[in-house]
């Protein structure tokens, strides 16, 4: 999951809330949406393989 922040970066969320913490894990922040994407990509295929 990306999502846009005030300052202009993209930041990449798990798609499953933390049980720890109640909210989402930070993934990476990233300066353009094609970069976020780009990675967010790579976690599903690291996750599968």
């Amino acid at each position: 999951m990306i999502r846009k922040l005030k300052s202009g970066e993209y930041r990449i969320y798990s798609r499953k809330v933390d049980p720890k913490t109640g909210k989402r894990r930070n993934l990476g922040t990233f300066q353009s949406k094609e970069a976020a994407q780009k990675h967010e990509r790579e976690i599903q295929y690291f996750k599968r393989h």
